[in-house]
C-alpha cells in the first residue's frame, strides 16, 4: 500500500483535525454507494486504510517512527530470506492481514474498526450507507438571523433566509443574549448518503429600534410632552412593545426622571422587566413674546440650578 499520508493527500506535519478534514472530503468523493466509478471501491479501502493508520493516536507514531508498516503490520528487520517484507506481509499474492487480534483475513475491504471512525466523524446513525455502515451526517451551515427588536423583547418568530434559498420561522426565546447561537437540528446541509442532515446553526444579532432600547431587562422610551403638560400633569399616550396606553403625568414632572409601567419591558420567562417612559419637553415652534416675556421675569427673579 501507499504511503497513507499521500493516500490522504496530507504532509506528514499535518494536525489530526486536518487529517480527518482530508478523510472526510476523499470518503465522500469515493464512496462506492456514491460513485460508481468501476475504480471508486478500491480508492474508498485504500482511503479508508490510509485513516486507520495516520488517524490512530496510537498507530500513527508507530508507523512514523518505521515499526509498523503502511498496512499496520509490525516492521521486521534483518530477515533478508524474506526479503526485508517479513512473514505474512501482503503484496502481489495478497497476504493475511494478522492486524485484526491474529485471525488471518485477506486485505481486501474496508479494515477492522472502520465503522467506528465513521461513527464518531458522522454522527453515528446506521443505515443509507451501503453494507450497513453509518451514513455521514450533512455538513452545519453558519446563519446570521436579523431579529426585530420588539421580536427580540418579546419573543416570537423571526424569518431567517438559508443558504439554499429556504426561509425558516426561528423561535426567538424573548431576551435572548445578542451573539449566541440557537441549533436546529436536521436543518443544514442533507448527507447525500441517506444519513440524517446537518444542522442549522443561527447566531442572533438584535435590529436597533426608532423608540425603545435596553436597558438590561427593561426597555425605555422617550415621549413628547409640552410644557404645561410637565407642570401641571395630565393624561399622555406612551408606546408600549405591545400597543399604545394612556398613562398619568403627574404635575412637575422633568426628563430627568422615568416613569415606570410594571411588566412592560423585555419579557423574561422568570420575571419580565419594565418600561421607563421618560418625559422629553418640548417648547413650541414659535415663541410669542408674552411667553418670553415670562420666561425672561423668572430668570431675573426665580432662577434655579439644575443638575447638568
Amino acid at each position: 500500500m501507499r504511503d497513507p499520508y499521500q493516500v490522504l493527500g496530507v504532509q506528514k506535519t499535518a494536525s489530526a483535525d486536518e487529517i480527518k478534514k482530508a478523510f472526510r472530503k476523499l470518503a465522500k468523493q469515493y464512496h462506492p454507494d456514491q460513485n460508481k466509478d468501476p475504480k471508486a471501491s478500491a480508492r474508498f479501502a485504500e482511503i479508508n486504510q490510509a485513516y486507520e493508520i495516520v488517524g490512530d493516536e496510537k498507530k500513527r507514531p508507530q508507523f512514523d517512527r518505521g515499526e509498523i508498516d503502511a498496512e499496520g503490520k509490525p516492521r521486521f528487520h534483518g530477515f533478508e530470506g524474506f526479503g526485508g517484507a517479513g512473514p505474512g506481509a501482503g503484496g502481489p499474492r495478497g497476504g493475511f492481514d494478522f492486524g485484526g487480534g491474529g485471525r488471518g483475513r485477506r486485505g481486501a475491504g474496508p479494515a477492522p474498526g472502520f465503522e467506528d471512525i465513521l461513527s464518531e466523524m458522522f454522527g453515528g446513525r446506521a443505515g443509507g450507507f451501503g453494507g450497513g455502515r453509518n451514513a455521514p451526517k450533512g455538513e452545519d451551515v453558519n446563519v446570521i438571523a436579523q431579529v426585530p427588536f420588539t421580536v427580540w423583547a418579546l419573543g416570537g418568530k423571526a424569518r431567517v433566509d438559508m443558504p439554499s434559498g429556504r426561509a425558516l420561522d426561528v423561535s426567538i426565546p424573548a431576551g435572548i443574549e445578542p451573539g449566541k447561537t440557537i441549533r436546529l437540528k436536521g436543518q443544514g446541509e442533507p448527507s447525500g448518503f441517506g444519513g440524517e442532515a446537518g444542522d442549522a446553526l443561527i447566531t442572533i444579532e438584535v435590529d436597533s429600534h426608532p423608540q425603545f432600547r435596553a436597558d438590561g431587562k427593561n426597555v425605555r422610551v422617550d415621549v413628547n410632552v409640552t410644557l404645561y403638560e410637565a407642570v401641571l400633569g395630565g393624561k399622555i399616550r406612551v408606546p408600549t412593545l405591545d400597543g399604545v396606553v394612556d398613562l398619568t403625568l403627574p404635575p412637575k414632572s422633568t426628563g430627568g426622571r422615568a416613569l415606570r409601567l410594571k411588566g412592560k419591558g423585555i419579557q423574561f420567562k422568570e420575571a419580565p422587566g419594565d418600561l421607563l417612559v421618560m418625559p422629553r419637553i418640548i417648547l413650541p415652534d414659535s415663541l410669542d413674546p408674552e411667553f418670553e416675556a415670562l420666561m425672561r421675569r423668572w430668570k431675573d427673579g426665580k432662577s434655579y440650578d439644575i443638575a447638568r
